[in-house]
């Protein structure tokens, strides 16, 4: 005998209403708050490039040393990073210096947020310097020049802490390990220990297959749309440009993802969502030698790691005269 009980579409239907209908409010309300969430990240992007130096630190800063005085003068700037209240200095321990990248975004990432590299070392009483950027290259700035600037901020806090128990820390976001690395090669008296963080030093090194951006840039006839789009730009390259190379090595994430991450936790999301977008978004210059310098030496030639790098008076970077140890 079966056991077949028919369904009570009469307790159902009211159901299957009141669900779509709670369904109905909530992608209303969730979708007006990620509009505003939206609405909230084009002002403050208007108001971040409003800046004359705009950045992302967490810390108040005193200027030491403004590259742009120096010569060749260099839009790069070393500062000091006060300590929140409640976090004491010890003047005699290492100072750590924080190079942040110019990788298209403005700078402040390494000291973004409490626990970052300068909110640790300044927790752990080293003094705490950082080398940031402004948003325009100096008329004729070159590679050069900058790895000059970066040794000139570097001697100037050696100068200011001569009680200091070892020579600074410096410490290399992304692109400023290749920087780094080229100056440690080059002045290896001036560096205590060396980090690099999530810095590309072998551009020929990976994962067979994986990286969209070597086939792309293969496929495209390598540099010459670096070129191209320096000229166009007058002889300045949007930095808007790395950044959309970092967007598609994951365009699910660029496309879909980070905004669906958004509108589904839209309540709790948008603060942290906006403190990024800051940073992400805003972007800088480099003058056309920087760039091709970059694409040509480095992502292409590979002749840092293959030590075929000369400086404009015939120093050859040769990364294993670097001295200190490396993390």
């Amino acid at each position: 005998m079966s056991n077949y009980t028919p369904a009570n579409l009469g307790n159902a239907v009211p159901t299957l209403f009141s669900s779509a209908f709670e369904y109905l409010v909530d992608t209303g309300q969730r979708s007006v708050l990620f509009l505003d969430v939206m609405r909230r990240r084009g002002l403050q992007y208007r108001e971040h490039l409003a800046e004359t130096a705009p950045h992302v630190l967490d810390y108040d800063v005193e200027l030491i040393v403004d590259g742009r005085k120096l010569d060749p003068p260099v839009n790069y700037a070393l500062v000091r990073v006060i300590p929140p209240t409640g976090v004491e200095i010890d003047e005699r321990r290492r100072p750590f210096v924080v190079v942040d990248p110019r990788a298209g975004h403005g700078p402040g990432i390494g000291g973004f947020k409490a626990d970052s590299e300068i909110g640790v070392a300044m927790k752990a009483g080293h003094p705490c310097y950082f080398i940031g950027f402004l948003p325009e290259p100096m008329p004729g700035q070159g590679i050069g020049d900058i790895a000059r600037a970066e040794a000139t901020f570097v001697e100037k806090v050696i100068a200011l802490h001569p009680s200091a128990d070892g020579k600074p820390c410096v410490i290399g976001n992304c692109q400023a390990g290749w920087a780094v690395m080229i100056l440690a090669s080059l002045r290896p008296d001036l560096f205590g220990p060396i980090i690099i963080a999530g810095a590309p030093l072998s551009y020929w090194a990976g994962v067979h297959g994986k990286y969209p951006m070597r086939y792309s840039g293969g496929l495209l006839g390598g540099s010459w749309l670096t070129a191209l789009t320096s000229d166009l730009g007058g002889g300045k390259f949007d930095g808007a440009w790395l950044v959309q190379n970092f967007e598609n090595m994951n365009p699910s994430n660029t496309l879909w993802t980070k905004q669906y991450n958004v509108y589904s936790k839209v309540d709790t999301e948008a603060d942290r969502y906006l403190e990024f977008e800051r940073w992400w978004g805003g972007h800088v210059n480099l003058n056309a030698e920087e760039i091709q310098f970059i694409v040509d030496e480095l992502f292409i030639g590979n002749n840092l790691a293959a030590g075929r790098i000369k400086t404009s008076d015939g120093q050859v970077v040769d990364l294993r005269k670097i001295s200190s140890p490396i993390v």
